[in-house]
């Protein structure tokens, strides 16, 4: 079973509607919170070579991006760090603050823990006005489908592409992007952490259309040959761009990259160049 399964076991507990996004909305005066969490391993989560500058960093980064998929202003990160040896502390924390400065956003506490292998778990607060919330749910059929950068450069590093390795190991969240594209009123948005192709599915599960993206319009990696780039721009994680849905008349957004990759169609289904998309990409799994 994968993740996404055991989001549906949650569905039976808590209300399914809960799930449907990167991050819980909580009403908050006059606006309204986004609050999220997400949980790294040393050997599934952080690739080898890296810092520990770099780990804070990516832990803190994964987080506003999520905030940033709701078109949030992020506030405030927590840190939970499981950590196997104490010389290790300074350096993430010190990546988590510098990332959180980098985009506005406080570190402001956590929790420390003795675990056999490096854990982290960041926790970021959020806040957006009512009318400037973006949702996966909410995409219309003759609405756009369009993303904010390169697609498949965190893979390539991983495929041996070294110029891609500050892609892989410092994500930049688009917390300016997503800020942009909500006051601008686009129709739904996520983050691509765990590749395009299971984002596109992801969207599928929540709105009552389909998605269908002409991979000739598809922003690959640079330096990376174009059939092995295209199939690293569908399936490749850990990219943290945004995704999203928009009528035809926003783009372009003012200081915002993007790329028109394809449209919103009435029939529920994804597809790439008119055929069926495997649902594939970054999956956590349990075997047996």
């Amino acid at each position: 079973m994968d993740e996404r399964g055991l989001h549906r076991l949650i569905g039976t507990i808590i209300a399914p509607e809960r799930l449907e996004d990167d991050c819980a909305v909580i009403p908050c005066g006059d606006r309204l919170m986004v609050a999220t969490t997400d949980m790294l391993h040393e050997t599934t989560d952080f690739p080898v070579g890296m810092t520990d500058w770099q780990v804070g960093w990516m832990a803190t980064a994964v987080t506003l991006s999520d905030i940033a998929s709701m078109g949030a202003a992020p506030g405030q990160v927590l840190l939970a760090v499981g950590l196997d040896r104490p010389e290790r502390l300074s350096g993430i924390m010190e990546g988590a603050r510098d990332c959180c400065a980098a985009f506005g956003a406080e570190l402001v506490g956590g929790d420390l823990d003795a675990h056999r292998e490096l854990t982290i778990v960041s926790t970021g607060l959020g806040t957006v006005e009512a009318a400037h919330l973006v949702r996966r749910r909410g995409a219309r059929p003759g609405d756009v489908i369009a993303v904010t950068g390169p697609l498949g450069e965190a893979q390539a590093a991983l495929a041996g592409y070294d110029r891609h390795r500050k892609e892989l190991l410092e994500p930049q969240p688009r917390v300016r992007e997503g800020r942009a594209l909500g006051r601008a009123g686009v129709s739904a948005m996520m983050d691509i952490s765990d590749g395009l192709a299971l984002s596109l599915h992801d969207l599928l599960a929540v709105n009552d259309c389909g998605f269908s993206v002409d991979t000739a319009r598809l922003p690959l990696p640079a330096g990376v040959p174009e059939s092995e780039g295209r199939e690293l721009a569908l399936y490749g994680g850990g990219d943290f761009e945004l995704l999203f849905t928009a009528p035809p008349g926003i783009l372009p957004v003012a200081g915002v990259m993007t790329h028109v990759i394809g449209e919103v169609i009435p029939d529920r289904g994804v597809l790439a160049d008119g055929k069926p998309l495997e649902r594939r990409g970054y999956l956590h799994e349990w075997k047996g």
